[in-house]
């Protein structure tokens, strides 16, 4: 899944490519992904994008039409296996939906334009045309931005106080903080040295110095990696700057111990067990717990 540096780093190159452009066509290939009727689609056509902003990790694209009130936003979250495919020059083939991946195409006015797509049969992409970008749900609720230049330790602190909920939950939980997801939050607790299932209440002081201290460098460094790349790259990007996500069987670049995985229906987890749990193993089953 596209997380808060992958979507930074689309959200950086249509700043750079695609503001000032008219969008002169908008075609939905998969009905399910758009999720709004209200502007219609077609609102879309004859704006020109006027900036790229990223909230949490949706995609907002601002248009400007002449004589408007209130112009059009495209919002888009690419939610697990959906991607941004650029083409300088955009295909002039027919798009034949159910028969394609791509659920969404934009031209634009050089030539040049997007397609949204999604793999596999499990479609969760969701497109909306709005007049604010607070109208798309999961912006209405999303949490904080932890890069935001406001955040702070403290902040951080208030979220997980009182929260009887494991830590590796609670970073992926978009209510709370924005922009984090599955691979990320592994990345941030194996920095922090903590394990995925201590539970937020729990920790202390110290605790919360590590792990906002992971959190601000981890996800820095991350953004900065994406910067600059087209989208073709920011996937191998990713995969490239993991330490723990998706390496089970791997060695630790900390430690020298090998990467284990935690197993549940629709993911995993990643974690050093010298680390981040004092050398225990996380049982790799379902209903996961420390081994007695």
């Amino acid at each position: 899944m596209p997380e808060m540096p992958e979507v930074q780093g689309l959200v950086d190159f249509l700043r750079g490519r695609v503001t000032g452009l008219t969008i002169e066509r908008v075609t939905v290939a998969a009905i399910a992904a758009l999720k709004t009727y209200d502007p219609q689609v077609t609102a879309l056509q004859g704006a020109t994008v006027t900036g790229a902003a990223r909230h949490g990790k949706f995609i907002d694209l601002s248009t400007g039409t002449e004589g408007a009130d209130a112009s059009p936003h495209l919002v888009f979250h690419l939610a697990k296996a959906g991607w941004l495919r650029w083409y300088d020059a955009l295909p002039s083939t027919l798009i034949r939906p159910g028969k394609t991946p791509i659920a969404l195409r934009v031209a634009l006015s050089d030539g040049s334009g997007f397609d949204l797509t999604e793999a596999g049969t499990k479609k969760s992409l969701a497109v909306y045309v709005v007049r604010d970008p607070a109208d798309v749900p999961g912006i209405a609720r999303l949490g904080p931005d932890p890069l935001d230049p406001s955040f702070s330790r403290d902040d951080l602190a208030g979220l997980l106080a009182g929260r009887r909920t494991q830590i590796k939950g609670v970073l992926r939980d978009q209510s709370v903080i924005a922009g984090v997801g599955n691979a990320y939050s592994d990345e941030i607790l194996h920095a922090a040295k903590m394990s995925p299932y201590a539970l937020a209440a729990t920790l202390d002081d110290a605790d919360v110095d590590r792990l906002f201290a992971a959190m601000t460098a981890t996800l820095t460094d991350a953004v900065s990696e994406a910067s600059g790349k087209p989208p073709a790259d920011l996937k191998d990007a990713k995969r490239r700057g993991m330490q723990v996500h998706g390496r089970r069987g791997e060695v630790c670049p900390v430690c020298g111990d090998t990467v284990r995985s935690v197993f549940f229906a629709d993911n995993s987890l990643e974690y050093c067990a010298t680390c981040q749990t004092g050398g225990k193993v996380l049982a790799d089953r379902r209903l996961s717990r420390l081994l007695k």
